[in-house]
């Protein structure tokens, strides 16, 4: 017993670890990538004894930077909830990537073990709802700013993530109502079979108008460009515009913590999870092979989004807002209705 639980402390530590490596590695991938796209150098200063490993040590100048600036408190801001406001942003998108599930079971020791940190039968809920409450923090760090361009930017995101989650959501229908389940990795193992006999049965392939509906909406819901008016830093009064040192690292992580989470999501439900076609089996080769395959999918999705901030302008908050209700939700719900009377037509299997 007690080794079991030295066992999935070892585990939770390497995973969270893991993630905020990769958190601080997508700041990177971030800068070399749109230098690509415009042309430039990228960040390429930072060294160490002459070495500069094509700017990685940029994410170790930022690390350092945060952690020795001053972390300053206005003195006409509410000091409890101003430094609660980025710990629930960063908790609640930590806490749903213990969800996703990362591999397939396999056996080990004499027992089964699985490569989801948190098994749910209601993975999905869970996830949506940490999710949804991350926009507290978002008002939190407005409000409690003493600020009115702060709090105009916590309400402007607050509108923003409410929109698009109903879109999410929405999208997210169709596909789980095919699926016949809220549990991520059943959903994963739905996606093992093929369509045609030879198209690997990924929601993708099922489900290609909810896949770019929750993509958009998703995208929207990450803050990040171009739908990043609640914090565009050029020329918009950003929700977290009293905030220093680690207190604003925390913020700018917890955008790439949800890119991940979108990513993880995308992955899980759209892209077959940890499913390799041809591959099967439940031994610890075989979980090694899904588990890469899962990173190697949810890198492509990452890459995608990465593309699409430095290809889009950003909306105007008007428009951004017709976007979530006037055509993503409207479609959402109409793929939903469509896919509904033809399971229902179609009759049982």
């Amino acid at each position: 017993m007690i080794v079991d639980v030295l066992i999935k402390l070892a585990l939770a530590g390497a995973f969270l670890g893991m993630v905020l490596n990769l958190a601080g590695l997508l700041t990177w991938v971030e800068r070399k990538q749109s230098a690509v796209m415009q042309d430039r150098i990228g960040a390429n200063r930072a060294d160490i004894f002459g070495f500069r490993m094509l700017g990685l040590f940029h994410g170790f100048a930022d690390g350092i930077k945060m952690m020795t600036k001053e972390d300053f408190v206005p003195p006409f801001a509410l000091r409890p909830w101003h430094s609660l406001a980025p710990v629930l942003s960063l908790t609640f998108s930590l806490v749903c990537l213990a969800a996703l599930p990362y591999g397939g079971e396999f056996h080990f020791h004499g027992r089964a073990w699985t490569l989801q940190p948190l098994p749910l039968p209601g993975g999905i809920v869970f996830v949506m709802a940490m999710l949804s409450l991350g926009v507290h923090g978002v008002v939190m760090a407005g409000f409690a700013s003493g600020n009115n361009y702060a709090l105009l930017g916590g309400l402007r995101g607050a509108a923003q993530m409410i929109s698009y989650e109903g879109a999410m959501l929405t999208a997210l229908a169709a596909p789980l109502f095919v699926y016949g389940t809220l549990d991520l990795n059943e959903a994963v193992k739905w996606q093992g079979g093929t369509l045609f006999g030879f198209l690997p049965a990924w929601g993708i392939f099922v489900q290609p108008l909810a896949c770019l509906l929750f993509l958009t909406a998703g995208a929207a819901e990450t803050k990040r460009a171009p739908f990043d008016l609640p914090e565009g830093e050029a020329e918009i009064v950003g929700y977290f515009i009293e905030y220093s040192g680690m207190k604003f690292a925390m913020f700018m992580m917890n955008d790439f913590i949800e890119t991940i989470v979108l990513a993880g999501l995308t992955t899980t439900l759209f892209l077959g999870g940890w499913q390799v076609p041809g591959l099967h089996g439940a031994g610890i080769g075989a979980a090694v092979v899904g588990l890469v395959a899962f990173i190697v999918k949810m890198s492509v999705v990452i890459w995608l989004l990465m593309q699409i901030r430095w290809t889009l302008p950003r909306f105007r908050f008007d428009q951004l807002l017709d976007l979530g209700w006037k055509n993503l939700l409207p479609l959402s719900i109409l793929n939903f209705l469509v896919t509904a009377w033809f399971i229902y037509l179609k009759g049982p299997a």
